[in-house]
């Protein structure tokens, strides 16, 4: 559906990141090295502080940086990578402006949806058709203050394929996600941020800065709570009240045998920074 492009300028950002280098995630036992030499679509790199927020940045530009099935399978294999790296705490999903193809990636979209540490997407310019499903993908969303959303796929004849119809409701309500479906108008950042798509905005300049802020404080906390907290929240999306409610509760006293919930009482008790173990 290669016409698509033509209507649709897609995905997450635009001149967020001019440098690319090779980073290192080290541990007491191993060093991972993360290049983006074995990859043609994508760039990774590893950042923050304490080195433990893992950065992608899609990257396609002689293509026009068409989304395309080659982009998604590295962005699939960067998340693996990142997912089982136990120095990572969360992954930020960004990139250079964007169009749209769409042609039979759709498996590769699971990597993503599959990831069980926070996934961070960076609007920072154009997120449109996929790259409003992509952004949907992940976990939290920040944009821009320039940034633009939007399912534009009725203007070509067809609608969104990669969850649009799905997840666009439960972040907007169904009023509002009709109303973005079915004229394909984009909307802004701030309106975005009013309708609860977009958790924040910020300056161009600084959406960056704030997202791997964002991705270190969750790094402060139990990787392994972390995780279930993720799991609980989507569960909200996934299933019934009543289901939910239960896979709550039963998460909740599942914490109470872990390790790292004796730690976090300890820490809170001494009014000390607690020592979670990684996984």
């Amino acid at each position: 559906m290669a016409s698509v492009a033509t209507v649709t300028r897609a995905l997450l950002g635009k001149n967020v990141l001019n440098k690319c280098k090779v980073v290192s995630a080290t541990s007491q036992a191993s060093m991972k090295f993360y290049s983006t030499a074995s990859y043609e679509n994508i760039k990774v790199e590893v950042v923050g502080s304490k080195k433990n927020v893992g950065l992608i940045q899609l990257n396609r530009p002689k293509a026009l940086n068409a989304l395309c099935k080659p982009l998604f399978v590295e962005l699939g294999k960067a998340v693996n990578d990142f997912d089982a790296d136990s120095n990572i705490a969360a992954i930020i999903i960004t990139g250079n402006e964007m169009q749209n193809t769409k042609q039979g990636f759709l498996r590769e979209w699971e990597d993503i949806s599959n990831c069980g540490k926070p996934i961070i997407a960076a609007v920072n310019g154009f997120a449109l058709g996929g790259g409003c499903e992509l952004a949907m993908l992940c976990d939290i969303i920040y944009a821009g203050e320039k940034a633009k959303f939007g399912q534009p796929e009725i203007n070509i004849g067809t609608i969104p394929g990669a969850g649009g119809t799905q997840r666009l409701p439960s972040y907007v309500g169904k009023s509002k996600a009709m109303e973005i479906v079915l004229t394909g108008n984009f909307f802004d950042a701030h309106e975005a941020e009013k309708m609860g798509l977009v958790s924040k905005v910020f300056p161009v300049e600084k959406l960056l800065e704030e997202t791997i802020k964002l991705a270190e404080s969750i790094g402060t906390h139990s990787p392994l709570i972390v995780k279930l907290a993720k799991q609980a929240v989507n569960q909200a999306y996934e299933t019934t009240l009543k289901s939910g409610l239960q896979f709550e509760k039963s998460t909740f006293y599942g914490t109470f045998a872990t390790e790292d919930r004796k730690e976090g009482m300890t820490a809170f008790v001494e009014k000390s920074p607690p020592n979670f173990k990684n996984e």
